[in-house]
């Protein structure tokens, strides 16, 4: 059996592209080429990269494929429009990421579990429908390549939803109440950043972990008991 290239951490931004966004599209923009200059000023923590970026509002459009970002000269391009469609985001994760990690693993690597980084400023528009695809997707039994899911709100978006979304409570964020949303956007990409380029460099340590930073001006969003 041919020796393998390497261990890969396949992480993929899904990044919420709806109408309401538009004011902050410079930030969302902004935020997405730091995230990716970032990742080149880094050569050795990005070659244990693959790094996908989305745009979602009423469906997923691709923004960067799953790439390597020593290589790819592709920065992604943000378009505001339309609804705020979870249920889009995780039905194309769902086929998505199985995709990807088989490829990765014909290329000839091993692939730790992806993960997802999350990014929301409003409720979900498209009703219920979505916990169905994100159960099916986060589910080891039915989906072995699952992902870890950071979650992170802003604006309209629900410590209760947050917490849904992300698959371990302490993944779950929301902005600080009166944070302008423009600068919480730009935090969630430092965060982001800093996240990746620690996991990265834990990857070679002989104990690999997914290093998880909560963004300034976040706080960790915890759901309401009912009654």
């Amino acid at each position: 059996m041919a020796d393998t290239k390497g261990v890969l951490l396949p992480a993929y931004v899904l990044a919420d592209e709806s109408a309401s966004m538009g004011p902050y599209r410079d930030e969302l923009q902004n935020g997405l080429v730091s995230l990716c200059e970032g990742l080149r000023a880094e050569p050795m923590v990005a070659a244990k990269l693959r790094l996908g970026v989305l745009g979602f509002s009423d469906d997923v459009q691709i923004r960067l494929a799953v790439a390597d970002m020593r290589t790819e000269t592709n920065l992604p391009q943000v378009t505001i429009r339309g609804m705020t469609s979870y249920g889009a985001v995780f039905g194309d994760l769902l086929n998505r990421i199985p995709a990807d990690v088989q490829w990765l693993r014909g290329e000839g690597y091993k692939v730790h579990r992806p993960v997802v980084f999350f990014l929301s400023d409003g409720q979900p528009t498209d009703g219920e429908g979505w916990r169905r695809s994100h159960g099916r997707l986060t589910d080891k039994a039915q989906t072995p390549t699952a992902p870890n899911i950071i979650a992170c709100g802003i604006g309209d978006a629900q410590p209760a939803t947050m917490v849904e979304v992300a698959t371990r409570p302490e993944f779950a964020f929301v902005a600080k109440p009166g944070t302008d949303l423009g600068r919480a956007i730009s935090e969630f990409f430092h965060a982001l950043t800093a996240s990746l380029v620690a996991s990265g460099q834990a990857l070679n340590s002989a104990s690999p972990q997914l290093v998880v930073n909560r963004p300034d001006q976040f706080t960790m969003a915890i759901d309401e008991v009912g009654q």
